[in-house]
């Protein structure tokens, strides 16, 4: 959900935009001065927000002298200004100043929604093309990476450890968690990046082509070797190498592999002499690689070669947060490439995707999204653009013997009209048939009563039948304080 901050002394006004905001399917924060909203953004508390709506005259720091701050501060988000007065003056100054569009008081509904969907598109369309040049040119860093999850910014946390040093990190995950984006982002973080950023998938490899692909050959050294090539250590002398799906590599690969990690050189097939190479190892499997160790399929000194700085990417069902951000970027890149008009997604379509269990993870989320775009007719993708992940969606919570899973609505003690009405269920048994941790169930049930109620702690306390000073006790001990301390008390109604 998209989090718009409203800036505003008038306390009539500002009321009146959080209304639309929230009505509009956008978590509305508010703040009654410049100072507030400088404190929101910048703050040992800051707020992650997607778009501000700014009123331009206030008492003491006003809205030109925010967006001031903001640019000093290297804000990028988009500032939608309000201002009492239409004067053309305004205008310019405001968009001078950095504004993208503007609106005069009292704004209406319709407009509001207009300036604030566009606004939200441009910023989503904008992240993405940063994201994929610097993808493309191995200037990634962790700022590029999309999410609100408190799980992934311990992975960012742990990226950035390993980013500082030329240690060798192994990324581990299913398949389609964005392994590959945190490779890039180590290495773009890194002092390499400057250098070679060299991927290989190991598993797309034939056997009988791993060693020359890997460490080169010399011309003639078997037959279709009519021209000398490097290998993929040696393009990537100087920067960093990402063995993605390592645990595919055949057993001889892995001999020469673990040999060329020890020793700094490789040898080319039909080389005479090694070649020193200076590489950092980056690798990413989807395999339980300790497993395989055990079974003898993977050799346990190269494990232990690889396995110096391990780096687990949780998958997304774990992370239902980041699903309507990642959509959102998604669609501004598919809209922009197809040429379509979509410029957002239906509260009820985005509501279906965060129940949705994508076993495919990043990657599923991201070809459903390309999907609903080409059958998109208007400018919002709407649940039937979905007709794959609707049909999947009932079968969300059914075991591998196709039976039902237990949810959080079967149980009395825990059911209640918020999480029972338009809401997804919540399994109380993991993908290994367990029962899942209290704490976790806990942790993702205070997330969704937050985002359910806006942010109106008492109300969330109200529904959950505890205290609100409990509650603030639960969001520190579950390590949620810093993503919903800062959610402010919009109902004065204690």
């Amino acid at each position: 959900m998209s989090v718009v901050l409203v800036v505003d002394d008038d306390p009539v006004q500002r009321r009146l935009i959080e209304n639309m905001v929230s009505r509009f399917g956008y978590q509305a924060v508010t703040a009654d001065s410049g100072d507030a909203a400088l404190a929101l953004l910048t703050g040992p508390h800051r707020r992650a927000v997607d778009c501000l709506v700014l009123d331009l005259v206030m008492p003491g720091l006003d809205g030109l002298g925010v967006m001031a701050r903001m640019r000093d501060a290297g804000l990028d988000i988009p500032v939608i200004v309000q201002t009492a007065h239409g004067g053309i003056d305004n205008v310019v100054s405001a968009m001078r100043a950095g504004a993208c569009d503007f609106v005069v008081k009292p704004a209406s509904p319709e407009r509001l929604q207009v300036t604030l969907r566009n606004a939200l598109a441009s910023k989503a369309l904008a992240g993405e093309l940063r994201r994929l040049t610097r993808s493309r040119d191995g200037t990634m860093t962790m700022a590029d990476v999309v999410t609100r999850s408190a799980a992934m910014h311990k992975v960012l946390a742990a990226a950035e450890k390993a980013a500082a040093s030329n240690i060798p990190a192994l990324i581990e995950g299913e398949s389609g968690v964005g392994k590959d984006m945190i490779a890039r982002a180590i290495h773009g973080s890194s002092a390499r990046r400057a250098k070679p950023f060299v991927a290989v998938n190991c598993g797309a490899m034939p056997e009988n082509l791993v060693e020359s692909i890997l460490f080169g050959h010399e011309k003639g050294a078997f037959t279709g070797a009519t021209e000398k090539h490097a290998g993929k250590f040696v393009e990537a002398d100087g920067g960093t190498l990402f063995l993605d799906e390592v645990g595919e590599l055949p057993m001889a690969a892995q001999v020469k592999l673990l040999r060329a990690l020890q020793e700094g050189e490789v040898e080319a097939v039909g080389g005479r002499k090694p070649v020193k190479v200076d590489v950092r190892i980056i690798s990413a499997t989807n395999r339980d690689l300790i497993a395989d160790v055990k079974a003898a399929r993977f050799r346990e000194d190269l494990f232990y070669r690889l396995h110096v700085f391990p780096i687990l990417v949780p998958p997304l069902r774990q992370r239902a947060e980041d699903i309507p951000e990642l959509a959102r970027h998604f669609l501004a890149r598919f809209a922009a490439e197809e040429g379509k008009p979509v410029r957002s997604i239906a509260p009820e379509a985005l509501r279906m995707l965060v129940a949705h269990r994508w076993p495919g993870n990043v990657r599923q989320l991201e070809n459903a999204v390309f999907r609903a775009v080409v059958l998109a007719e208007g400018e919002e993708i709407t649940a039937g653009e979905f007709p794959q992940v609707a049909a999947q969606t009932g079968d969300n919570n059914r075991d591998a013997a196709g039976m039902p899973m237990p949810t959080v609505a079967d149980s009395p003690a825990l059911s209640g009209q918020s999480l029972t009405i338009n809401a997804p269920s919540l399994p109380l048994i993991d993908a290994a048939g367990e029962i899942r941790p209290f704490d976790e169930i806990e942790r993702e049930v205070i997330r969704f009563a937050i985002s359910y109620y806006r942010g109106q702690m008492s109300e969330v306390a109200r529904r959950l039948r505890i205290g609100r000073s409990t509650l603030y006790r639960k969001l520190e001990g579950l390590g949620l304080d810093k993503e919903t301390a800062h959610a402010k008390e919009t109902v004065s109604a204690n």
